[in-house]
């Protein structure tokens, strides 16, 4: 939830002078020290988003409507965000080149079938041999292609293994920004949900849609790959397009205000798309980031409305920076009410600023409710998602800054993962990944 400004910020501009006198805050007793985290300030997305906008808005397709499979760039990236995903991360259990070339090709001509709303296979799920199993599932027949998107994208034991093997060749090939994300202070990362060979993003407005695009690349893929997380998510945290509204998120906060957009072409260019000074094979691509943040909601919502806003930097209502008026209202650091500044330098907003972060990212997440902890307490929080032309210059670097951040306090990181997104698939002759293994 950041600024639109009249000029775009960069990591050289000078962040407004820091103020003294930081307030202690309470501390939550069985939570635990605090993490850094990337919520409801719309991390560093913001300022370049509105301000530099090449196109006129689109909310995008209809609910029901096929989003195009083809194109320069994946889709499911700068797709306006759909409501719902089903994301999973895999691992590869052959040391077969061809039969993993040969998967990608299959995952392809699936997923052109399934986001055009058609079944996975070219049989279908009850037109096939009576005692052969069908090559579709079956469970969206009928179901129209709800927006799904598919997003592929290879991490970095893809190219060399834990242990240090080369098992496909690929080594050499594995690009500079691609390795895993460092340690940040408070991190209570599980290795069972973190990391994995090779991801699938769906995300569709219909979650039987998204669930059984990854089902059925899952079953496609039964020798070759197998699951080593999944998560799902519901209500998008975040927007794609000028023509979304902005979203809320479990704290009850409108997130992502100014998120880079699909219309900002040249911001786009600049902070998501790789170019020419990365691996060849994924010039068009995109450096995918995700973190699994839980979100302490019992904690939270015994706090009172000024510290909830004090923390984020805005209103709850209106999703105006404090001290403004409206939602899109620039933020002013210097602002004062009542004699202290209207938007503590501790708060999200502050931290997470383009001006002060001195970058951008496309977030691109959800939330999610998976049961209790055990103690009584709902496991419920944001499935952080954002994609970036470089991790290092990304993500990792506004996650630095938050190490200061009050919303700290109320969430964990408990899972962590970085895949390179091959560029899109240009025609029926193309498939995921084949600049990389051609």
């Amino acid at each position: 939830m950041t600024e639109p400004t009249m000029t775009e910020p960069t990591a050289d501009q000078p962040a407004p002078q820091q103020r003294a006198g930081l307030s202690r805050r309470r501390l939550l007793g069985a939570f635990g020290a605090g993490t850094a985290g990337v919520l409801a300030a719309g991390a560093a997305g913001g300022v370049i988003g509105r301000a530099t906008a090449d196109e006129a808005p689109s909310a995008g397709a209809a609910p029901t409507d096929a989003v195009p499979f083809h194109g320069e760039h994946q889709a499911g990236i700068v797709t306006p965000a759909q409501d719902r995903l089903h994301f999973v991360a895999l691992d590869v259990t052959t040391d077969s080149r061809e039969d993993l070339v040969q998967l990608l090709e299959d995952w392809t001509e699936a997923a052109r079938r399934m986001t055009a709303g058609r079944d996975a296979g070219p049989v279908g799920a009850v037109d096939g041999e009576r005692y052969a199993p069908p090559d579709d599932t079956g469970e969206a027949i009928g179901l129209p292609a709800s927006g799904l998107t598919l997003t592929v994208g290879f991490g970095p034991t893809l190219f060399t293994a834990a242990d240090g093997t080369d098992r496909f060749g690929l080594a050499a090939r594995r690009p500079a920004p691609l390795v895993d994300l460092p340690a940040f202070p408070g991190d209570q990362i599980e290795p069972a949900i973190s990391g994995g060979d090779l991801c699938i993003q769906a995300c569709a407005n219909d979650p039987q849609v998204a669930v059984h695009a990854i089902r059925n690349l899952v079953r496609i893929g039964a020798g070759v790959v197998s699951v080593r997380w999944s998560q799902l998510g519901f209500g998008r945290t975040s927007s794609t397009s000028t023509g979304q509204a902005t979203p809320r998120n479990l704290f009850g906060f409108k997130d992502g205000t100014d998120n880079l957009k699909a219309e900002n072409g040249s911001t786009l260019d600049r902070f998501v798309w790789v170019g020419d000074d990365d691996a060849d094979w994924l010039r068009g691509g995109s450096y995918l980031v995700t973190r699994r943040i839980r979100m302490l909601i019992e904690p939270w919502d015994s706090s009172s409305l000024d510290e909830q806003q004090r923390t984020i930097g805005r209103a709850k209502g209106s999703g105006a920076p404090l001290g403004q008026q409206a939602e899109f209202d620039p933020v002013d650091f210097t602002k004062q009410v009542d004699g202290e500044f209207a938007v503590p330098e501790t708060s999200h907003v502050f931290l997470a600023h383009p001006t002060n972060s001195g970058t951008a990212i496309l977030r691109r997440g959800y939330s999610f409710v998976d049961g209790s902890d055990g103690l009584g307490r709902l496991d419920a929080g944001l499935f952080f998602i954002a994609f970036q032309r470089n991790p290092e210059t990304g993500f990792v670097q506004v996650q630095r800054n938050l190490r200061l951040d009050a919303m700290n306090e109320y969430i964990r990181h408990t899972s962590s993962a970085v895949f390179a997104c091959p560029p899109g698939v240009r025609d029926d002759g193309d498939w995921w990944g084949r600049a990389l293994f051609g």
